[in-house]
């Protein structure tokens, strides 16, 4: 019998420090222009500073530390174009994606949107904010299944995780759960009826209410937007 060589992902202190702070900067414990220091997060994880030079480097590539040479690291302040760019593929990948889901939905795909749409009503319900926001990752995925368009998801995923922190600074979340349900009812009815237009007219709406969460945020903290 052949031999059967069985491998595991070996997690590095690279992955540890990545992980950690990721979660650090998503969830806004560090917020945008929070300084980092190379030496103070080596020290805090035992290790060199390579691994931690590492971890940073992965963490600009996803455009969330801006690393300057000779000047401290900090965690990346939002882009107006960054913003733009993102919302812009998003938009028109969904378009599509919208459109195939409303040529393929069947029985079974509108039983998976009433059924998404059950759960976010429970949410909004009791004023669950990070359910709600799972949830509509699940909403939005679901779609891309129905449409027959899995590989789209990963490009949606992307982008949508570049504006998720600015998502968050929302201080009226709770108040506009209802909102975003409103509109995910929208568009799952008219992907039910096969109704492509109508259901990409809700999803335009959907991602432009993005843009009162901005005007607030320029209000209260224009310090977490880069200077034009």
């Amino acid at each position: 019998m052949a031999e059967v060589t069985l491998t595991t992902t070996r997690r590095t202190s690279v992955d540890d420090v990545f992980d950690h702070l990721h979660e650090q900067i998503v969830t806004l414990k560090l917020k945008p222009g929070d300084r980092l220091s190379e030496a103070e997060v080596a020290a805090q994880f035992g290790v060199s500073r390579q691994p931690v030079r590492d971890a940073f480097s992965r963490l600009a590539n996803l455009d969330l530390l801006l690393i300057r040479p000779q000047r401290a690291t900090e965690v990346r302040r939002f882009s107006f174009r960054q913003i733009e760019k993102a919302r812009f593929v998003r938009a028109s990948v969904e378009k599509e994606v919208v459109r195939c889901a409303a040529a393929h939905c069947d029985t079974t795909g509108a039983a998976q949107l009433d059924a998404a749409l059950l759960l976010q009503e429970a949410a909004v319900s009791s004023g669950d904010v990070v359910a709600f926001g799972k949830l509509d990752f699940e909403f939005h995925k679901t779609i891309c299944t129905i449409a027959k368009t899995d590989y789209a998801f990963e490009v949606i995923q992307q982008e949508k995780a570049k504006i998720d922190r600015l998502c968050l600074l929302g201080r009226d979340k709770e108040q506009r759960l209802p909102d975003l349900l409103d509109d995910h009812r929208k568009i799952a009815e008219a992907i039910k009826a096969h109704n492509a237009e109508t259901a990409i007219a809700a999803s335009v709406v959907h991602l432009s209410r993005l843009d009162q969460t901005i005007e607030r945020i320029l209000a209260s903290n224009a310090n977490f937007f880069e200077e034009t």
